[in-house]
């Protein structure tokens, strides 16, 4: 497994997180197996939200490393707050009441990493920073990050609070391309062209934000997985098909492996709850796809290279 350091942290984590947001659909066993499985193939970083099952997902996860005291020393914890059903908030008062619902779910004194999910138009970024520098002080979070979030907006927060925003959570795969493609058709009229994130993948790379990619293997929002979709994305799996023969491995490690050749300390979030799809997506960690074989895919999703 590979392993990157989060610029301006002593974290060094795998490029594989294992997302926690369907495993309340596990029993007890199957968690555990689960969490060992991704702990045997390298993963040390786990990502939850106090969204996931209303903050069961974080609750079951704390009894399976209940159940199995001595891993806690191996793994990092990652949590998201600020949706709260309707509506977002970044309010001092939400984000330290929501990260104190999430240390006592989760069984923990501290998170290693703390995000904001979804940007909030209402945001006074004084109020961020206060609730932030409270929590530091505390010892409740280690460091921030942030989701869904476009350069500007982490710059007004940046502004304001005196911790470096470390993570940007984004959806990120080979079929959905918007960090991506309007860097590569810059100044055309193609409809790739359109700047949708605001140069978000070269801002990350100028100011060692490292991304997270979730949803890496999800065609829209939720519509299904593009891998085995031959109706659609039927050029798109032959190649995918014929990596994963030539690097012997199956079509999920190639989907990741398209990922972790970015050059910008890419980390996929796998959020399967089967043990063998989670052993699928870790060989993918450390091919490195030739230049050819990258754009190969990038093109067969239905992008245009101009």
């Amino acid at each position: 497994m590979k392993t990157i350091h989060i610029e301006g942290t002593d974290l060094h984590v795998s490029n594989l997180i294992m997302g926690c947001m369907r495993i309340d659909s596990l029993s007890e066993k199957e968690l555990d197996a689960l969490m060992h499985t991704a702990l045997e193939q390298g993963i040390n970083l786990f990502d939850h939200a106090d969204i996931y099952s209303g903050g069961r997902c974080e609750e079951l996860f704390a009894k399976a490393v209940d159940r199995n005291p001595a891993i806690r020393q191996k793994l990092y914890l990652q949590s998201k707050c600020s949706i709260c059903g309707g509506y977002y908030d970044f309010s001092k008062e939400h984000i330290l009441e929501a990260t104190d619902g999430i240390l006592k779910r989760l069984h923990t004194d501290y998170l290693d990493i703390l995000l904001l999910h979804r940007p909030d138009p209402l945001m006074e970024p004084e109020e961020v920073a206060s609730a932030f520098e409270r929590l530091h002080a505390d010892g409740k979070v280690r460091y921030f990050g942030v989701s869904n979030q476009n350069p500007m907006q982490i710059e007004l927060l940046q502004k304001y609070t005196r911790h470096k925003l470390i993570v940007n959570q984004l959806q990120m795969s080979v079929v959905h391309t918007p960090v991506l493609d309007s860097g590569i058709a810059v100044n055309m009229t193609l409809d790739q062209s359109i700047d949708r994130t605001g140069s978000i993948y070269e801002y990350s790379r100028l100011k060692g934000m490292t991304l997270q990619a979730w949803s890496p293997f999800q065609k829209g929002f939720f519509e299904g997985p593009f891998l085995l979709d031959r109706d659609k994305y039927g050029k798109l799996n032959e190649v995918i098909d014929r990596l994963a023969q030539k690097y012997a491995v199956t079509s999920t490690a190639i989907a990741v492996a398209w990922l972790t050749r970015l050059p910008a300390n890419v980390q996929v979030i796998l959020g399967t709850t089967k043990p063998q799809r989670l052993i699928d997506g870790c060989a993918g960690s450390d091919i490195s796809l030739t230049r050819q074989e990258w754009y190969e895919m990038y093109t067969a999703a239905g992008n245009t290279l101009p």
